[in-house]
């Protein structure tokens, strides 16, 4: 019967992919156990009975996969949902994802590494570093720091497309980064360096340029030969370029588009590159935040540059955009990440008490995503 349920659904929701808007049964939400993984035991742990109530009913109208995982003191992880909505197939637990901004996150601690190995000054000028910064138009030079810490004063770069609905037909171009950043320094500056904050991909666009010439190495491979493969992260990789696939084993993404869902896992990312082009799993991240947290993959007093907000106007993340966050009493930090049909979070307190990391295979990814942090990740903060 359960089985006859998923399949019910998952036949009603290939009908709103091929045949336009999806009207979900009321009441016929398959029951999909969670895939359970190592489970919590003891008052210290997350609450288990939440974070399966969170999984329960997947997929429906808003997520058609979930994978969640939890650490610290008690474990829990599991999963639930589809990996293909055409032919209903389970969710794969361990299925790789775009991770979106928290592509971030990496981008920083490469450049914090290269600055306690005395490579970068975080209070020079980045034009030291990227002289096509040096433009009259910027009459306060804007240091690394200030690319760090979102408060550069730069502008939007180039785009296909500030929305799902605006990207969507333009999918498979490519907009290099060089091209992203060309149109941000043409449009002058937004506000003089360090004057207020402004959360966006460009800052951490033009810190994957600075890696590549402090480094004469590419972005990706000092991610990957400095964090990646010290940290065991087998299945963490970049597009090449402008392949549109997740490559390796994963769970389709899909968004509504014009009262359709539609699929969007195949996606051109090479605009966003250094600040959210990464493919991970729930495992590789779980031990980026653990190791990143611990102090093993950048030295103090570098590592302090991810829990300090700058005190500036509209300030609400440090670098690599971690966010503190109040969560039933206790001190969290964070980073979200989204890209079409994926949303990604990790967090942790600061003394690894308790991690999270998930992926929702969100319909409205680049939407509102407070409704599934609420859905799913509270509860690994429940007590």
């Amino acid at each position: 019967m359960r089985q006859r349920t998923r399949t019910v659904l998952a036949a009603a929701l290939v009908l709103g992919l091929a045949a336009g808007p999806l009207a979900l049964p009321a009441v016929a939400h398959p029951r999909l156990p969670a895939v359970a993984g190592e489970e919590a035991s003891g008052p210290a742990g997350p609450d288990a009975d939440a974070l399966r109530a969170a999984l329960t009913g997947l997929p429906d109208r808003d997520v058609t996969a979930a994978l969640v995982r939890v650490g610290g003191d008690g474990a829990w992880h599991g999963a639930a949902g589809v990996r293909d909505l055409r032919t209903g197939a389970p969710v794969l637990e361990h299925g790789r994802f775009r991770a979106g901004s928290v592509t971030k996150v990496v981008t920083a601690a490469v450049v914090l590494q290269l600055a306690a190995e005395g490579r970068v000054d975080l209070d020079a000028p980045a034009g030291a570093y990227l002289p096509e910064l040096l433009t009259p138009a910027f009459e306060k030079p804007l240091t690394v720091r200030q690319l760090l810490n979102f408060t550069s004063g730069l502008r939007p770069g180039g785009s296909l497309g500030d929305t799902v609905e605006e990207g969507y037909p333009h999918r498979f171009e490519t907009l290099t980064p060089q091209e992203v950043v060309a149109a941000s320094i043409a449009k002058g500056p937004a506000h003089a360096p360090g004057e207020r904050q402004e959360y966006g991909n460009i800052h951490y666009t033009v810190l994957g340029m600075l890696i590549e010439e402090v480094t004469g190495d590419t972005y990706e491979h000092q991610a990957a030969t400095r964090v990646l493969r010290p940290l065991g992260m087998r299945h963490t990789s970049f597009p090449d370029g402008p392949d549109p696939r997740v490559r390796g084993p994963h769970n389709r993404g899909y968004d509504w588009l014009d009262g359709r869902l539609a699929d969007v896992t195949e996606w051109n990312m090479s605009d966003r590159w250094a600040a959210g082009d990464m493919i991970s799993t729930t495992a590789d991240l779980e031990r980026l935040i653990t190791a990143l947290f611990g102090g093993k993959v950048v030295p103090e007093p570098q590592l302090e540059e991810f829990f300090t907000v700058p005190d500036v106007p509209g300030a609400a993340v440090a670098a690599g955009g971690m966010a503190p966050y109040e969560v039933n009493g206790r001190k969290v930090w964070g980073k979200t990440g989204s890209r079409p049909g994926y949303q990604t979070v990790v967090a942790a307190t600061r003394d690894l008490s308790r991690t999270l990391v998930y992926c929702v295979n969100s319909t409205d990814a680049k939407g509102d995503a407070m409704g599934n942090v609420r859905r799913f990740a509270f509860p690994a903060f429940n007590r």
